[in-house]
């Protein structure tokens, strides 16, 4: 059974060096499958973590605004976030938010659906779950652009789309009341990406990072648990994961505009981020990609 706890930003966000990857694996106690945890400061937000993705949940006097039902790893983990909910408050589930289309992070809206809520999604998600077809994503039953604002129980969320970054459909989700947002893949937290790369638009998500950076937020609740101890991210580690593509593209530039491009994505280094979680494994995803924007212009 998970606890209800209170999270903020961890004591350690400046005083303690990252650890390697290894190390963080042989010195992180074992995690219960799934787990909720109270926002601090916060009247009625959540963070459900299902395995090793994350989402979040909004309780008001009116509802609940739940985002991506996170089931693909386990998929049990669908019924464990509805329970979880149903242990803070006795309201309906008003919405499922997707914060994108990969199906990772939506996998298994069914028991969602059947409980009421209205799934809404960015267009383009609804675009790609139309060609998939995957039996264990449910389509949206409502779809935007640019922006939408849902209000529900005196809390406004505020959904918007601001252009290509890790997909081509992933949402910022902002409360501006409580001043935080939840962004999922294009900006970990004190890690390094990892194969969440295959699919990213490099040179649009550094310009992604720079928007998000300039809207009015403290927290950011991230689709996969920040580093260390699973702590909200704040906007320098925004402004690090921009300079980790500045200088993995400045890496690749060279190599790949002189053609040394496939195989060239074993040369890159990233020596400023050698000592994040994910270092090692990231990689060889994130010289490949920009090997297809510098050495093929894709």
């Amino acid at each position: 059974m998970s606890r209800i706890h209170h999270a903020g930003l961890a004591a350690t966000l400046i005083a303690v060096p990252f650890a390697t990857q290894a190390q963080a694996q042989a010195q992180a106690p074992a995690q219960p499958p799934f787990a909720t945890t109270k926002v601090e400061g916060t009247d009625g937000v959540y963070i459900f973590r299902n395995g090793g993705a994350q989402s979040m949940f909004i309780v008001t006097k009116d509802g609940v605004i739940a985002t991506d039902p996170i089931g693909y790893a386990r998929p049990d983990g669908v019924k464990d976030y509805i329970n979880e909910i149903k242990k803070v408050t006795d309201k309906p589930i008003k919405y499922l938010i997707y914060s994108h289309h990969h199906f990772d992070h939506i996998s298994g809206g069914k028991p969602f659906k059947d409980a009421g809520a209205r799934v809404i999604a960015h267009k383009q998600a609804k675009v790609k779950l139309a060609q998939t077809k995957n039996p264990n994503v449910v389509m949206p039953d409502e779809t935007f652009d640019k922006t939408k604002t849902i209000k529900l129980g005196g809390t406004t969320l505020e959904l918007t789309y601001m252009g290509l970054n890790h997909s081509d459909s992933n949402i910022v989700m902002r409360l501006p009341k409580e001043k935080i947002v939840f962004i999922v893949d294009t900006i970990p937290v004190g890690s390094v990406p990892g194969r969440g790369f295959i699919d990213m638009y490099p040179l649009e998500a550094e310009d992604f990072i720079k928007k998000v950076i300039a809207m009015d937020w403290d927290r950011l609740i991230p689709g996969h648990p920040g580093q260390p101890a699973g702590r909200l991210g704040t906007k320098q580690d925004a402004r690090d994961q921009l300079r980790l593509l500045e200088e993995a593209s400045a890496e690749m530039k060279p190599l790949g505009e002189s053609g040394k491009c496939w195989g060239a994505e074993k040369e890159l280094k990233l020596a400023n981020f050698k000592d994040w979680p994910g270092h090692a494994a990231g990689l060889e995803f994130i010289g490949r990609r920009y090997c297809g924007v510098w050495g093929r212009g894709t």
